[in-house]
Order: structure tokens, then C-alpha cells, then sequence
């Protein structure tokens, strides 16, 4: 039996405006799991990107937030390019990572533009790009910006004839003023008022050109992404999925498709963001009907819509067109004043809704951090371990329990590590606690050789658990594959408590992890600084604050939140490696003399653990305590957790790792102390309580901190990955 399973494949306006109706009303989202896969967190909208490519926008003001809407409407999100659907088995086929497995799918995956250059002969192929995806489109532009600044006598050339390769001429036009720009379209296509307006502009417009020279943007219509004629779902000539009225696919009831990758069976209309928006209402009517068996409302979009087309006349102020019913109506400066209001509501919208209020999420409005922020605070923990007769372990924490040495001589190690979920995408959700649980072997010089999880699910039923735990066991597989390690079994619980929404937040994973470290090298210890040690750190921090405010949907947050994921699912055993073949080069196998990974504590808790544990031991031999002296400015940060610290942003657990201040200096009444020196951050500024604020910061799936000799500092920096950020004194 399928798991009852609903996926919103892409992230189009139509699925957009879908989620924003069951954040108003989420009591008519489908009962079950619903996840949205898109390849990006944010889509753009359509009828601005004109006004983007002109210079007339920001990025940030035509985008529209699918992740933070998926967040707030209560459905999982997996950031994946879609690259096949297996229509026998119900599974959705995901670059790089296992098929997504479902009961019922609406797709709204937008299409790809058709390069139709005909008989015309391209000199470089490569100097050419499609409109769409747009994407794509915008950052090869963004490319062209310094070179156009110094060659204006070159020419741009734009293709198409239809209405899209008229308005991004006219907004090539505005952002590069003095460019040399050719309209290529076919003879006689050009409605005569777009002729006279682009001839003011200054643009070329050339009929049935044969010969094509020069960076080119290809504006010649659209066609269906190739993956899905390849499903064996019945498309049109165009590619495009077949639907009856109601918005199934053709003889598939439980598939959907709207928006430019479908069109309705005898009721043919183009690729147009108009059919798009006006298919969400009757989309998600039936999705929700279905979902409690109802039959399904059959809808037929209108024959006739309304097109506003941005241009300009010359150097004057932006017009517009307007088309209805094949009638040309403008130019007008009503008319663009009236695309502009209208394209605005529409984005407006969904930024209102991200700014309200969590209305369905029960709970204190400030909720608690995931991941590794949801450790209990470092005092709570030492008292524990104290109080049962566990003071060795408060006193010489390390990261990870020495076990034995094997027969071949290497030493074994054992750790053991987890969090709630960080992520909705239960997938990605494993495979990143996979990372942050290695990562103690790896801060004592360990390969991974196996691990085994605990896994507890939300109480839903038994198919989703199923789905659910397949997904997190393949993610926690993909942690270990490429470290040769084994995933040898484990452990699984159902909750008791309610489950959330998404239930796949409610997934909890620890995973004990056994590794070795290699014949002739010492484990790593966190207690191992030496007077005149350089510091390293492996990358950047900052990942508490970027999704403490992810989760709040702050406005920003979300570019920042893709680049530290991708950050944090990188592995960094292959460092580990690394730094060992380098200790063999230099002939010094205790190259490393100290490490830890920067994890739940903050990088001061953790540095702080360092100094404390390598004093204790140079008490017990009546040496004098080492100092450390932090570079604050050298400090790497994950893009984004600067500016939000700045605004006051933090983590829920990064109070409680205050704590750790009583290692600074000017706090410090003990032996162990740490200075903190800036270089040109003005004091008392916002950006100086930021760094300050930084060294607090929980991290998940966090750097790698070592302490080498300053000898061989320049050979470290030189593996790329480190940056020195203080010394031992």
C-alpha cells in the first residue's frame, strides 16, 4: 500500500499560491504528508522579470519564498532537481539522492524555452542562452554586465518574435544604455507599434537573419522539460502533460499537472503565467477533495486573458501595451503603471504572509532551535555528570571514548551523537545528523568504519513511517558511503506525542559511531594545546543564527539558509586524510596537537573546553597555564550570520552558551583565559557585537578546530580548507 503521500513537484505560481491558501485556511490542507521539490527555495515571478533584467527590481522583490511557504503551510520541502517520474511505481526521481515515493502528485515544473533558430547559422554556439530556466538566464547576463562597460561597440542580440523576446529587448535596452542591440524575429511577425517603439529605442530589429554573431538570448518559445514525455505520460506537440478539465492527467486520476507544463484536452491555451494563477484555486480544490474521496470539479479557464507588455520610447519614462483578445492596445503610461500595481500585489501577498504570525503552530512564539542548538546547556551537563560520580568526564571531556587497539596496532574509537530534526526533508535531515555524528571521530583523527542509529518516528501511519524511515536511513547511507563506512542496523521508536506538521519535523536520529585511527598516529585530544600553537579552523560558523531565523521566515534568511546547507552536507573526513598524509611529509606524526569539532557549545565552549582540559593536565606536572588569543576578524562566517546577528538575531541556546565568557579575559578569574583581539571593527559597534555574539553560536555539522605548530602553519593554509584564526600563548 502507497504511503498517503501527496508531492507538489515544482515550485511554479501555481503551487505557490496553493500553499498561501493553506496557510490562510489549514484546515483545508489534505490530511497525510505533503511535500514540494523544487530546485530552488525561491521562484521567480514571471510578470517581473522584465523589470528585473531592466534594473527596475532588486532580486529580493520579484522572488517568491517556496521554502518559508512550504514552512508556514506545513509541508516538507526538499530543494532537488527533478529528473524523471516513474509513473508504474508512483516515484519522483531526484537528482543525487533516492526516489521520493507518494500516492497522489500535481506537477508544475514550468517548462524550458525551444531554441528554434531554424536555418540560421550560429558562429559560437556557446555565446548563446535561453530565456528559461530563468535562473540560469539571469546569472549569464550578470556575467555580461563588466564586459558590455567595455565593449559597447559589440552587439546583443535577442531571439524570438514572440512577446517575451519584445519586452527583454526593451529592458536590455534600460540596463545597458549604449549597447548595440538586435531583435532577430521572422518576417512580418512584428505587430507594427512594437516596430516604431523598439526603432525609437534604438533597438535593430532584423527579419530572417541567416547568420547569427555574438552573445545571444534566446526568447523562441517554450516546450516541456524533456524528462516528462519520457514518463510515459500522455503530452501534447509541445510536450506538454495532457489534462482533462478537473486537472488529472489523462487515464492517470492520480496525477495532476497545471501551469506551462500541462494544457487541458480540448481546451488549448499558451504557456502563460494568466492560466497559471487562475489553475490554483480549481487545483487545489480537487487535490483536497480527493484527498477525502470526493470526485473531482471539473474547471475551464477563460479563452481570453489580458497581456501588459513593458517598453519605453526612446530615453522617456517605461509604457505598456496591452493585448486582449489579439487587440494591441497602447503605448500607455496607464497601462504601466497598471502592470506595475498588478505585479506587486501579487508578490506583496505572499510577503504579508510570511510576516504573520505561526497562527497553527502551538507553542511559545519563540520556538526552540533544532539540531544541535536543542543540546541542553554545558552547565546543566557538567552538574549531571558531577552529581553521578562522572567528574573525569566533566573534567576531560573529549569527543570521542577510546576503546582498544585491534591486532593490526590502529586504535579504535566509539562516539555517539544526534537532534531533532533540522530540516523538513527527511533525507537531508539524515544525511546531515550522519555528518554531525562522525564529525567526533573525525576531531580525534578517526576514519569512520560504522554506525548505528536510533531513529524515532512521528505517530502516523504505518506507510508514511515506512517512507519516512527509508528516506532518513538513505540520507544517513550517503553520510557513510563515501568514507568506505557501514551502516550496520540500529534502532527504532514511535513517538508519544502528537506528531507536527510536516510530521517528518517530528523525526528524532542519534547514530553511535565506531571508527580507527591508523598504526603509528595518536588519537586526537582536545587537551593536547602547546605554548606557540597556531589555531585553525576548518569553515565558516554561524549556522545557529541563520536557522533560528529561517525559522521565523525572516525575510533574507532564506539565501542564507541554502548556502549553509550546502555548506554543512559537505563532508570533512577527507580533511582528516589530509591532514595526516601532511604529517607524514613532514615527518611529524603529532602534527595535530589538539582538536575538537565546533558543535551545540559555540566555538568559545569549545575552545574554552580545550584550555581548560590541556591546563588541568599541565597542572598535574606543575606547568604554568597556557592563554589563547582569539583574531575576531579572522573568524570565518557562514554568508548571512553577520547581518542577522547584527539585527539581533539568535539562537535559543545561544543565552545559555554565555557561559563560556567566563574564559575571556576581562571576565577570567581563574587560569584559563582567552583574549579576544580586533584589528578595524570600531568598538561598541553593531558589528562588534556580532563577532562577539558569533563565538556563541550553536553550530550543526560545525568546523573542525585544531592547534598545530606555527612551523607549520603556512603548509596548513596552503590545504585551503583552514584559516588561522588565533595562537596559544
Amino acid at each position: 500500500m502507497r504511503p498517503k503521500h501527496l508531492v507538489l513537484a515544482g515550485g511554479g505560481h501555481t503551487h505557490a499560491l496553493i500553499l498561501a491558501r493553506w496557510i490562510m485556511h489549514p484546515e483545508l490542507r489534505p490530511g497525510g504528508l505533503i511535500t514540494l521539490v523544487s530546485s530552488f527555495s525561491t521562484t521567480l515571478y514571471s510578470g517581473m522579470v522584465p523589470g528585473l533584467v531592466a534594473g527596475r527590481y532588486r532580486r529580493d522583490q520579484v522572488e517568491i519564498d517556496i521554502r518559508s511557504l512550504a514552512d508556514r503551510a506545513g509541508v516538507a520541502f526538499i530543494k532537488g532537481e527533478i529528473i524523471g517520474l516513474d509513473v508504474k511505481k508512483y516515484r519522483l526521481l531526484i537528482s543525487g539522492r533516492n526516489p521520493i515515493s507518494f500516492n497522489r502528485i500535481s506537477l508544475d515544473v514550468g517548462n524550458q524555452t525551444a531554441i528554434k533558430l531554424d536555418l540560421m547559422q550560429v558562429k559560437n554556439p556557446s555565446s548563446i542562452k535561453p530565456i528559461k530556466p530563468l535562473e540560469a538566464a539571469l546569472e549569464w547576463l550578470e556575467s555580461y554586465d563588466d564586459f558590455i562597460e567595455t565593449a559597447p561597440n559589440d552587439c546583443f542580440n535577442v531571439v524570438g518574435s514572440g512577446l517575451s523576446g519584445v519586452e527583454i529587448a526593451f529592458a536590455l535596452r534600460q540596463r545597458w544604455r549604449n549597447q548595440k542591440i538586435k531583435l532577430h524575429v521572422k518576417h512580418n511577425s512584428l505587430r507594427s507599434s512594437f516596430g516604431k517603439a523598439l526603432s525609437a529605442a534604438g533597438i535593430e530589429v532584423i527579419e530572417n537573419a541567416s547568420f547569427l554573431q555574438g552573445p545571444a538570448l534566446i526568447c523562441t518559445g517554450g516546450e516541456a522539460q524533456k524528462w516528462i514525455a519520457m514518463s510515459g505520460l500522455p503530452v501534447s506537440d509541445l510536450g506538454r502533460i495532457i489534462t482533462s478539465k478537473t486537472l488529472q492527467v489523462i487515464g492517470h486520476p492520480h496525477f495532476f499537472a497545471a501551469g506551462d507544463c500541462s494544457v487541458i484536452d480540448k481546451c488549448l491555451r499558451p504557456a502563460s503565467g494568466v492560466w497559471a494563477v487562475r489553475a490554483a484555486i480549481p487545483l487545489a480544490r480537487n487535490l483536497e477533495r480527493c484527498s477525502l474521496d470526493k470526485r473531482p470539479l471539473k474547471w475551464t479557464p477563460q479563452r481570453r486573458s489580458l497581456h501588459l507588455i513593458g517598453g519605453q520610447l526612446g530615453c522617456k519614462k517605461p509604457l505598456a501595451w496591452a493585448i486582449w483578445g489579439g487587440m494591441l492596445f497602447g503605448p500607455n503610461k496607464i497601462f504601466w503603471l497598471w502592470k506595475r500595481f498588478i505585479d506587486q500585489r501579487f508578490v506583496d501577498r505572499f510577503k504579508r504572509l510570511l510576516t504573520m504570525r505561526k497562527k497553527f503552530r502551538s507553542g511559545n512564539s519563540e520556538m526552540g532551535c533544532r539540531g544541535c542548538a536543542a543540546k541542553i546547556a554545558s552547565r546543566t551537563l557538567q552538574a549531571s555528570l558531577v552529581e553521578t560520580g562522572l567528574k573525569e568526564l566533566a573534567t576531560f571531556p573529549e569527543d570521542a571514548a577510546y576503546i582498544d587497539i585491534n591486532s593490526t596496532g590502529e586504535s579504535l574509537l566509539q562516539s555517539v551523537d544526534g537532534f531533532p530534526a533540522l530540516i523538513s526533508d527527511p533525507w537531508l535531515n539524515g544525511r546531515l545528523t550522519g555528518l554531525h555524528a562522525c564529525s567526533d571521530l573525525w576531531a580525534s583523527g578517526a576514519s569512520v568504519k560504522s554506525a548505528q542509529p536510533v531513529i524515532t518516528l512521528p505517530i502516523v501511519s504505518g506507510e508514511i513511517q515506512q517512507y519516512l524511515l527509508s528516506q532518513t536511513l538513505a540520507g544517513i547511507q550517503s553520510a557513510l558511503d563515501n568514507q568506505g563506512a557501514k551502516l550496520l542496523g540500529g534502532h527504532t521508536l514511535e513517538a508519544r506525542h502528537p506528531s507536527p506538521s510536516p510530521c517528518s519535523i517530528g523525526i528524532n536520529v542519534a547514530l553511535s559511531v565506531n571508527g580507527s585511527v591508523k598504526k603509528g598516529f595518536k588519537p586526537w585530544s582536545k587537551g593536547g594545546l602547546q605554548e606557540g600553537d597556531s589555531l585553525f579552523i576548518s569553515r565558516g560558523i554561524g549556522s545557529g543564527v541563520i536557522f533560528a531565523a529561517a525559522m521565523q521566515s525572516v525575510i533574507g534568511s532564506r539565501e542564507y539558509l541554502d548556502f549553509a546547507i550546502s555548506e554543512l552536507s559537505n563532508s570533512q573526513h577527507d580533511l582528516v586524510i589530509e591532514l595526516q598524509e601532511l604529517s607524514l611529509q613532514c615527518k611529524d606524526l603529532d602534527l595535530v596537537h589538539a582538536c575538537t569539532d565546533v558543535t551545540g557549545f559555540g566555538l568559545l565552549g569549545h575552545l574554552g573546553e580545550m584550555l581548560t582540559t590541556t591546563n588541568k593536565k599541565r597542572e598535574l606536572f606543575h606547568h604554568q597555564p597556557l592563554r589563547i588569543i582569539l583574531k575576531m576578524e579572522s573568524i570565518p562566517s557562514i554568508p548571512g550570520a553577520i547581518e542577522l546577528l547584527e539585527s539581533g538575531w539568535k539562537s535559543t541556546l545561544a543565552p545559555s552558551n554565555r557561559l563560556a565568557s567566563r574564559f575571556l579575559t576581562e571576565a577570567n578569574i581563574g587560569d584559563s583565559s582567552i583574549r579576544l583581539e580586533f584589528d578595524k571593527v570600531v568598538s561598541g559597534s553593531k558589528r562588534e557585537m556580532a563577532l562577539h555574539e558569533l563565538l556563541f553560536d550553536p553550530q550543526t555539522c560545525g568546523p573542525l578546530l585544531i592547534s598545530c605548530p606555527q612551523s607549520l602553519s603556512e603548509k596548513i593554509k596552503q590545504l585551503n580548507a583552514w584559516t588561522r584564526i588565533g595562537f596559544v600563548l
